[in-house]
């Protein structure tokens, strides 16, 4: 077995027609991190003049002349051969550390289980647990099974199946997920696609995550001549309109529940007094959000006569997925639910051009009422999403003494290229979706 160094388009025609293929393993996605700062480097794997596994790299040098190797999502290679993985663990340990590095990652694209929205498991890689001890074998130190965001990628997805008429997909949506959209919907809002892609917009609406950076927007963008820039636009007249009719509408109510009341004479009919004293008060809450909407509408249409963009998301396609890459929403908005529209829209327009799935990127693994991030997993489990779990994230410790001695420096820190990757690249933070 050798590796050797791949030109792009080499690398490009492997890696699109590999098992474990997504955008990070691509020109494309090099490019993004050559520009933000990153060296970028193509390796392949060849046994008998036979390339057999690749990946994209990147690096940085960051202590003591001394660099940390990352392989986003990769190695591209079939790890259920023990024989050969064991040799790509001692040939990258071989040439990595010659070439100074303390330390070589990768997270693989290497699906480990299906889960139902209550994660149970529904379906497993009859291979996964073979692949894992392989990976072991080679020398790799597996990084524990994360529930949550803690490294680049999350281990688990939401991934939805785009497989049948978008009538169909409605009516399988979850009761809430159904009534945001009406709503949204209802209060004027209309999702346009960018075709200029200027990211200003998105980055105003997600830059308070702290995870991305308007330039990694832009360099996607650039470098991607497939990605997609969707934005929620309000329409503020039509936003008042629709606030004056809920607001009125609830005020009859409200008012004949008070004429209900003062008919009834004192002491009799207690019990119905009191089913209707409690409605009177649902509807008197009901009735100041509407009130406030009505207020926050009318100052909208003001002030942006011509509407405002409230939301905005983008997303990248590559070989028949459509990933989603940033996703944010006006905070002072948010009960408008325009972010969850424009997910339906993308569903919509994948559906209408024949892509089958829809990776809604990061969900927590941890599926019980108690999970930090619980609104974040509903948020996706409502589009009757697969959650899909991955292999995880694996390290190969090349130089053990300055790889020790720099973490005992730079305790606060772990390794500054996976902070610098968690901020550049996708993000994965449960806040942000």
């Amino acid at each position: 077995m050798q590796i050797i160094t791949l030109n792009p388009v080499d690398f490009e025609a492997f890696a699109r027609n590999h098992e474990y293929k997504s955008y990070y393993q691509t020109v494309s996605y090099g490019n993004v991190m050559k520009a933000m700062g990153f060296n970028v480097h193509y390796i392949g794997i060849k046994d008998n003049d036979e390339l057999i596994g690749a990946s994209l790299i990147v690096y940085k040098e960051i202590y003591m002349g001394k660099k940390i190797a990352y392989a986003p999502r990769g190695i591209l290679f079939d790890y259920t051969d023990k024989e050969k993985t064991i040799e790509l663990g001692r040939k990258i340990k071989r040439l990595f550390k010659r070439q100074g590095f303390m330390i070589f990652r990768m997270d693989p694209f290497i699906p480990a289980t299906i889960r139902d929205k209550n994660g149970k498991t529904i379906d497993i890689n009859k291979d996964i647990n073979n692949i894992m001890i392989n990976i072991k074998s080679a020398g790799f130190i597996f990084e524990k099974k994360r529930l949550y965001f803690e490294k680049e990628h999350p281990r688990f997805e939401a991934i939805k199946v785009i497989d049948k008429d978008t009538g169909t997909i409605f009516r399988k949506l979850d009761k809430n997920i159904k009534h945001k959209l009406r709503r949204a919907s209802g209060c004027g809002i209309t999702v346009v696609v960018d075709s200029n892609k200027n990211v200003n917009e998105l980055y105003e609406f997600v830059k308070d995550k702290g995870i991305y950076s308007k330039k990694y927007l832009e360099e996607i963008v650039k470098n991607f001549n497939n990605s997609k820039l969707y934005y929620a636009l309000l329409n503020t007249d039509s936003f008042v309109i629709e606030a004056k009719k809920r607001f009125e509408r609830e005020e009859e109510i409200n008012n004949n529940y008070a004429k209900r009341i003062q008919s009834m004479k004192l002491g009799k009919d207690s019990t119905k007094k009191t089913k209707i004293l409690n409605k009177k008060m649902d509807s008197d809450r009901l009735l100041d959000v509407y009130k406030a909407d009505l207020v926050l509408a009318t100052d909208l249409l003001r002030d942006h006569p011509k509407g405002l963009l409230i939301a905005g998301c983008l997303t990248v396609e590559y070989e028949g997925t459509s990933y989603m890459i940033a996703d944010g929403y006006n905070k002072n908005l948010g009960h408008l639910d325009a972010n969850y529209l424009i997910k339906w829209f993308i569903i919509d327009d994948l559906q209408n051009r024949g892509i089958k799935y829809f990776n809604m990127n990061a969900i927590s693994g941890n599926f019980t009422k108690k999970n930090p991030y619980k609104h974040l997993n509903e948020a996706k489990l409502g589009f009757n999403v697969v959650p899909r779990e991955y292999i995880g994230e694996f390290n190969l410790i090349l130089d053990r003494f300055h790889y020790a001695l720099y973490k005992t420096f730079d305790k606060d820190k772990n390794y500054q290229v996976k902070n610098d990757l968690k901020k550049e690249t996708e993000g994965k933070n449960g806040k942000r979706k």
